[in-house]
């Protein structure tokens, strides 16, 4: 107990040590004060993620079209608002995109940096609706461990990044992600659109791709850094790396689950599809020619006399 208690008091006095090396000018602003608000909306993340499908099991999925398509290009717009301030405060103030410390300064361009910043962790935030959309809608295969990972992570250690680093090198990696965000997104808003605008969009898997680009670009980007010993915390430089390992480790897994291992099937399926519908099958249902593709009951009256093919195909229509 004696050792718990240690333990507990020197994290406190480790605590209160890096406060004085914090960043200033964020301290007054919204949920930089003390990291307790940002852990609770997390916690309530995590707590919805448990209770939100036993809230849905036996009730009717929501189909929020409306709120889809204002929730994602509302956050097309505020990706491309990060993005663009970011691009701007650093061309302005000369950043370097090999080399540029953190200047805590109540320079306009600085301040202007920091505020990005702090818009882009809260745009983490906001990004825990997309798990609720989720469950809300009953989508519960979506909810997967890289989406949970990916969404409580950011947000929570983004408030890390604000709180000590809200400037210098903190740039590159919000200002790349940001860009990608505006695609995302502006996928997702498309898609809410219905089935008219969905059968275009064909670009999907190359987020993944240029998803997974950034991480590589990121680790490369982080160890120039420590390779000409930037003057930037390396704590951080570190810790990026190791975050961007587990994201190419997690995305290329799910790259290849969801556009590798099943290309062989749709293609298989695709083939017959096709030979299918020149046949007897043609206007069935994917379900039913699913179904005549693995032979269940829908395949046996195609064998039969051509009266029984009649009377499955009356039953259909």
């Amino acid at each position: 107990m004696e050792i718990v208690t240690h333990f507990i008091n020197d994290t406190i006095e480790f605590y209160k040590w890096t406060l004085t090396i914090a960043d200033k000018r964020v301290q007054k602003w919204p949920l930089m004060d003390n990291p307790l608000p940002t852990l609770a909306i997390s916690i309530s993340y995590l707590l919805f993620l448990w209770l939100g499908p036993k809230y849905m099991k036996n009730r009717e999925p929501f189909q929020l079209r409306k709120t889809l398509i204002f929730y994602n290009f509302s956050m097309v717009f505020l990706n491309f608002f990060i993005f663009k301030e970011l691009f701007m405060a650093a061309r302005s103030a000369s950043y370097s995109y090999i080399c540029q410390p953190v200047d805590y300064s109540e320079d306009p361009n600085e301040v202007r940096v920091a505020g990005a910043l702090w818009w882009y962790f809260i745009s983490k935030g906001i990004e825990y609706l997309d798990t609720v959309f989720f469950i809300l809608r009953k989508k519960f295969n979506q909810v997967t461990f890289l989406h949970v990972y990916h969404h409580c992570t950011m947000f929570t250690l983004w408030w890390i990044g604000i709180k000590w680093v809200a400037g210098g090198q903190s740039f590159f990696d919000a200002h790349m992600n940001a860009a990608i965000h505006v695609l995302m997104y502006l996928y997702y808003g498309l898609a809410s659109c219905g089935p008219k605008i969905q059968k275009y969009l064909w670009w999907k898997k190359y987020l993944t791709i240029i998803q997974m680009i950034q991480f590589h670009i990121t680790i490369g980007h982080t160890a120039l850094s420590l390779y000409v010993n930037c003057d930037f915390p390396h704590w951080m430089h570190y810790s990026l790396i190791c975050y961007a390992i587990t994201f190419i480790i997690l995305f290329g897994n799910f790259y290849y689950q969801t556009y590798r291992r099943q290309q062989p099937r749709r293609d298989a399926s695709s083939k017959a599809g096709k030979a299918l519908s020149n046949g007897t099958l043609n206007g069935l249902s994917k379900a039913a020619n699913g179904a005549a593709l693995t032979g269940s009951k829908e395949e046996k009256p195609q064998e039969n006399s051509g009266r029984r093919k009649r009377k499955g195909r009356a039953k259909r229509d």
